[in-house]
Parts: C-alpha cells; sequence; structure tokens
C-alpha cells in the first residue's frame, strides 16, 4: 500500500507506520519485530508486510492512514463506480498505476480518483497529462488488493444501463446466483441495479420507484418533488432485481408476500449515501421504494434555509430560549427534519449533550447521541423518551409525536428544563395546537411550554440557465400584494438541458415560523378560536406560508405556477377576480 514512512508532500515528517500502528493499540511489539525482520529479508512496504501476515486488515490500514495523512478513505467493496469517470481514464493507466476512477462531477470538473499510494506524484502527473484541460483530481485512500479487484471489475464489465440492458436483452440471467456470487459483477442485473442507484444519485434523485406493472417494470426517480418516469424495462427482469435489492439490504429475499424494510450503506460519486428500502406486495408483483438519504446534501446551515432575515432573528430567539418544545410542521417530504438536523448541527457543540429518537436514523451526526426506534424490542417513541430522560440530556429530539403518550412525555420533558425538538403534521404553524388538542394535551400544558412552532413546504427552484423574466399581469400583481407603481417583474420556467428541460433545478423552502409569548399564551389557554390566535400572531410580524412564498416569487427563486401547486393561494385568488380562472 505505501511505504514505512508517510510523508505527504508539504507536510510535517509522520511516525513510521509500524510505530504509528503501535501506538493505537492496532498491532503488539512483537507483531511489529516480526514484521520489521521480515521487511529485511523481503524489501517490502511495511503496510504490505503487515496484511500478509495477517497482523491487521487491509480496512484497518487503511483507514490508519487516511487519519495520518489527512485523506479520505474509500471501502471499494460499497463503493459504484460512474461509468462516466472510467471513460476519462484508460484501463491501462489504471492497471499500471493502481488507481480507479470513482466519479466525475461534470459541473465542477472534478474527477475523484482511489489511490493505493497518494505519495505516486509520477502516476498522478501521467493522469492529469492525459486528462482535458482543467479537471481537478480528488484523491481518496483505498486499500491495494481491493483497488486491484475493484479496477478488473470495473474495467472488465459493462457499467452503463445502456448496454446492460443490451446485455440482458442478449443473454442468460442466473436468478439464483444473486444471493452468493464469487464474482457479483459476472451478472448483468448486479450491474444493472448498481448503475440505477449511482444514476439516481448523480440526479439528485430524493426516491427511486421500482413499480411492476401486468406488463412491464416502471422505473421513476423522484426529483425536485415530482415523480419522473426513468425506464421502462421487461417484466421479466424485475424477480432478480428484486432479490438483488433485498439481499443488499438485508431483507428476506423469500418473504414476497408480507412488507419488508432494510437499509443499504454504498459510497456513491466519492461519499457515502444511504438508502432506506421499502417493499410493498401488489398485484404484479413486490413494489420497492428507496429513499435516497445523500448526508452530504442532508444537513443545512441555518443561514442556508433561505429564511428572511426578520425570520432568521425569529428562529434564533426560539432556538435561545433554554427549555419548552419546538415543533416542525408539515406534509411527509416537507423538509421539516432536515430544518430540526439544521437547527441541531448550529447548537452542537461539546457543551451540550443533544440525543434523538428517530425513526429510523436518517443521517448520523457527530457528538450527538442518536437511537432508532425498534418494534423488536418494544421501544417506541414514548419509552424511548423516557428512557433518554435518565441519560442527562439537555436537547431532545423526539422524530414524531403521533400519539397521546409520546406527546405527553415530549411536554414532560420540556416542563423539567429540556429543550425538545419533534415534529408534528398539520397543514400550518397555528394548526398545531388544534392538532395537539385533538391527540390530548391539555390547554394548561401547552401554555408557556411552547417556544415556537415552524410550517414548512418545499418548492421547485427556478433553473438560474433558462427562466425568463417579465412584468407581472394585472391579477399577478394584486396575488402579489403590490399596491401601486411599476408592475413587477416575475419569473418563468422554461426549460434547457441543464434543467433536463424541466424548468426547475433543485428545491427551496418556504416556512412560516410562529414564536409563542406570553400573550399567545394565555390565548391558548383559555382556548381561543383560531382567527383569534391568528390576528394576535399577525400583530406581532407573523407571516403566512403564501406570504414567504411570494416573497420567493418577487426575488426570482420560483414561480407562480410551481407555489400554487404547493401552497394554497385560493383565497388570494378568489379577490383577484375572474382572471385566474380564465388561465
Amino acid at each position: 500500500m505505501a511505504g514505512e514512512t508517510m510523508n505527504a508532500p508539504g507536510t510535517r515528517p509522520h511516525k513510521p507506520l509500524g510505530q504509528l500502528l503501535l501506538s493505537q493499540g492496532l498491532i503488539s511489539e512483537d507483531q511489529l519485530r516480526i514484521a520489521l525482520q521480515e521487511q529485511q529479508r523481503q524489501n517490502l512496504p511495511m503496510g504490505r508486510l503487515l496484511v500478509q501476515l495477517g497482523f491487521v486488515s487491509e480496512a484497518t490500514l487503511r483507514d490508519a492512514l487516511g487519519v495520518t495523512l489527512g485523506k479520505r478513505t474509500v471501502d471499494l467493496a460499497h463503493a459504484l463506480i460512474d461509468p462516466d469517470a472510467l471513460r476519462l481514464v484508460p484501463q491501462a493507466l489504471a492497471k499500471r498505476h493502481r488507481l480507479l476512477p470513482l466519479n466525475y462531477a461534470a459541473n465542477a470538473r472534478r474527477l475523484t480518483v482511489a489511490v493505493s499510494d497518494v505519495n505516486d506524484i509520477v502516476a498522478l502527473d501521467q493522469l492529469r497529462a492525459l486528462l482535458p484541460e482543467g479537471i481537478e483530481l480528488d484523491t481518496v485512500l483505498a486499500g491495494e488488493t481491493e483497488l486491484a479487484h475493484a479496477i478488473d471489475q470495473a474495467y472488465g464489465h459493462e457499467l452503463s444501463i445502456e448496454g446492460i440492458l443490451t446485455e440482458l436483452e442478449t443473454g442468460e440471467v442466473d436468478y439464483r446466483a444473486l444471493a452468493a456470487s464469487a464474482d457479483e459483477y459476472s451478472q448483468p442485473v448486479v450491474r444493472l441495479i448498481d448503475a440505477l442507484l449511482t444514476d439516481a444519485v448523480k440526479r439528485e434523485a430524493s426516491d427511486i420507484h421500482f413499480e411492476p406493472e401486468a406488463g412491464f417494470l416502471r422505473v421513476r426517480y423522484r426529483i425536485d418533488g415530482l415523480l419522473r418516469q426513468i425506464r421502462s424495462l421487461h417484466r421479466s427482469y424485475w424477480p432478480a432485481m428484486a432479490v438483488r435489492i433485498k439481499v443488499m439490504a438485508g431483507m428476506n429475499i423469500a418473504e414476497m408476500r408480507a412488507p419488508q424494510d432494510g437499509r443499504i450503506s454504498l459510497t456513491i460519486s466519492g461519499r457515502p449515501v444511504d438508502f432506506r428500502v421499502s417493499s410493498q406486495p401488489t398485484l404484479h408483483g413486490e413494489n420497492i421504494v428507496l429513499r435516497i438519504l445523500d448526508r452530504a446534501r442532508g444537513i443545512v446551515p441555518l443561514d442556508g434555509l433561505g429564511l428572511a432575515d426578520a425570520q432568521l432573528d425569529q428562529l434564533k430567539l426560539m432556538i435561545a430560549r433554554p427549555e419548552g418544545i419546538i415543533l416542525a410542521t408539515g406534509p411527509t417530504g416537507s423538509g421539516k427534519t432536515t430544518t430540526l438536523y439544521s437547527v441541531l448541527n448550529h447548537i452542537n457543540t461539546e457543551g451540550v449533550n443533544i440525543m434523538t429518537l428517530e425513526d429510523p436514523v436518517e443521517y448520523p451526526m457527530a457528538l450527538i447521541r442518536q437511537t432508532s426506534v425498534a418494534e423488536s424490542v418494544k421501544l417506541d417513541f414514548a419509552n424511548g423518551v423516557r428512557s433518554m430522560m435518565r441519560q442527562d440530556p439537555d436537547i431532545i429530539l423526539v422524530g414524531e409525536i403521533r400519539d397521546a403518550d409520546t406527546a405527553e412525555m415530549a411536554f414532560r420533558a420540556a416542563m423539567t428544563g429540556h429543550q425538545v425538538y419533534s415534529t408534528l403534521h398539520t397543514n400550518s404553524a397555528l394548526g398545531a395546537i388544534p392538532r395537539l388538542l385533538d391527540i390530548g394535551i391539555l390547554p394548561d400544558i401547552m401554555a408557556g411550554n411552547i417556544i415556537g412552532v415552524i410550517a414548512q413546504r418545499l418548492l421547485r427552484r427556478l433553473c438560474v440557465y433558462c427562466r425568463r423574466a417579465r412584468p407581472a399581469e394585472p391579477h399577478e400583481v394584486h396575488l402579489l400584494g403590490v399596491r401601486e407603481g411599476t408592475p413587477p417583474d416575475i419569473h418563468d420556467a422554461v426549460g434547457c438541458p441543464a434543467c433536463e428541460f424541466t424548468g426547475y433545478r433543485g428545491r427551496l423552502a418556504v416556512m412560516e415560523l410562529l414564536r409563542m409569548d406570553s400573550d399567545l399564551d394565555e390565548l391558548v389557554a383559555r382556548r381561543a378560536t383560531a382567527r383569534e390566535l391568528r390576528n394576535a400572531a399577525r400583530a406581532k410580524g407573523f407571516r403566512t406560508l403564501a406570504e414567504d412564498g411570494l416573497r420567493r416569487v418577487l426575488e426570482g427563486a420560483t414561480s407562480l405556477e410551481e407555489l400554487a401547486r404547493v401552497v394554497d393561494l385560493t383565497e388570494r385568488m378568489s379577490q383577484g377576480g375572474p382572471d385566474w380562472y380564465a388561465r
């Protein structure tokens, strides 16, 4: 793998590899002595000798080197290769210098390459000379043996979706060899699933749907909140594909009549990506959906949520309150968990103990104690919160308030000096109050213990390359709330290759923040009507989802049509006259 000493160019000298592993307790003094004797006899690098002698595994050695050199490491056994990256590097060069292209990010013009020796300047220089000008190299560290095996697999088989489908049409599929095969890549179905997962992650999909029909298999991605059909495959491929997915997810391949859940962890595009897998029996076979949990995209800085300055100030005031409960509301897929993770990441320091109870844990975070609810050991949200209270927490995240027991435990934690975060399914921030009443929380308990409520939705963001500006029409001016002066410019979706001709690329959040105070607490305690609560909140600066969305329209970030698709604008439309209904 690497020599005995590890001095990266431009860095201070490091300990010899043997001494490093000894200091970390990974090998004993006797093992080091034996390896040094063998090194004098065979004249081989220390790392390779330690692996050959069986004193350390290649993965342990790789990770130790990565820490020492400050380099990211990759487990190639769980990495998916990008065909676009392979096309940039000739097979002969990859085999000669033991390097494997993993991912090519066309937008950033960055090629990620796995190497076993980051100090092999000759190999990297030769690779740079072959690449088109302007492409940046990003190296990650891999084990020497696993690298050689991965190079043979990657260059020895077709990895593009089109090529694999052609191979499937002309060859035989061994359906029974998928569960355990010495050479998985000999099976085109294995490579087809890998290629689809890689393609979905590169296209920034949030879900992959495999939907069997009577005569074919439909493959759809959810991109920017909308499902988009990607492929239609022959139905004969689906049994083998379903087996492969279930094997990867640790599910029972023999059970096809009951729903199952599983999880897959892979390295795609040079970064760890998790997939939450769910199977559901249907009329034409098992329907399988994979939720993509990309850790690199999951946690957004607080300042990157797109809040207006006044909203950000309100949110920071809510976070600053030491005890009470903060609720994030909205339908499934509206980004509630992402927002709460952003808040936790903002306040996550060594001085506080943050504990979470989730179903399941979506994004692992350093310093935070995260627990998944598990039916098998009767750990539900209510029991989990009860247990966490004995772990000396400062801040608690409860994944979702679903029932009276969970709500009662969450409020009990808030009343005993803890800061609690949770999600709730309601359509608006003010709707959280009647929802909690419906669950069974008394008004006297709510009053004084709710710090605030965040309601949010996700809108598609207009593609910056093709969006088209135009003056707002009179009925749109009324909807936007512009009273006088020149009509403002708004933008429409057009479509170009950068956004796959949809007119949109990426998503943004629109939010309404309800920060509770003594006046609103008093209204809640005496069961005030929704109108009274709304009027009191608006007098304190509360703005609705629709108003926040119209702000984003005026900024040119999204379109009026997209806002109307996600947020209820009918009340404002009805005030705008018949022009809306004539469109």
